[in-house]
């Protein structure tokens, strides 16, 4: 009988398990509400739900597309209603990843972060956090429901501190007339990065 040969691995080559580990802790990061800066309570609505009784897989899309729109609209100075907008954002890539089901009429927040602005493209993490109590319905008011608020809020203690869902999204930035990538203004740019996070 031959003996088996155990090889190391090379010095360059990290390996697996490691790379699992870190990845497993990044998850687990994404998963925590410090993790994000802006957060955007959302209304659940019967139609969302499917016939388990819980909100749609598709409707966390939803509502990272809303949270992601509003804080461009609203702290970004973004105009998509312009007939000649100067700027609009094309998603290129998204995901989403879920850990545990919401249902209606719970009103969940959802929460953004900022991990990378490239020259036209903005890397963006994206997470939902459910309410802490399934009895009572968090306090929020209309303006909250607009505008969002920021990390610190004490209305965040609503909140489970732990995301039933997390995921990822790209935009690229592009010129409307011509369809090609255009360099973000200086004062946009300035908002993205008040949510950069380390990943």
């Amino acid at each position: 009988m031959i003996p088996r040969l155990w090889r190391l691995p090379p010095r360059n080559v990290t390996p697996s398990f490691t790379t699992s580990s870190a990845n497993q802790r990044a998850k687990d990061h994404h998963r925590q509400l410090e993790a994000y800066g802006y957060f955007l309570p959302m209304q659940t609505r019967w139609q969302d739900t499917d016939q388990n009784g819980h909100v749609n897989n598709s409707v966390y899309y939803s509502f990272f597309d809303t949270i992601l729109n509003s804080y461009l609209t609203r702290h970004c100075g973004l105009n998509p209603s312009l007939p000649k907008s100067p700027l609009t954002g094309f998603m290129v890539s998204n995901q989403c990843q879920y850990y545990k089901a919401i249902s209606f009429p719970q009103i969940p927040v959802a929460a953004l972060a900022v991990e990378k602005v490239g020259r036209s493209s903005v890397y963006y993490r994206l997470a939902v956090f459910p309410p802490k109590s399934t009895e009572e319905m968090p306090s929020v008011d209309h303006h909250d429901i607009t505008d969002g608020f920021f990390l610190g809020d004490p209305k965040l203690a609503q909140f489970d501190p732990l995301a039933c869902a997390t995921g990822s999204a790209v935009h690229v930035f592009v010129n409307p007339a011509t369809g090609k990538p255009e360099n973000l203004p200086e004062d946009f740019r300035n908002n993205l990065q008040k949510l950069m996070r380390p990943a």
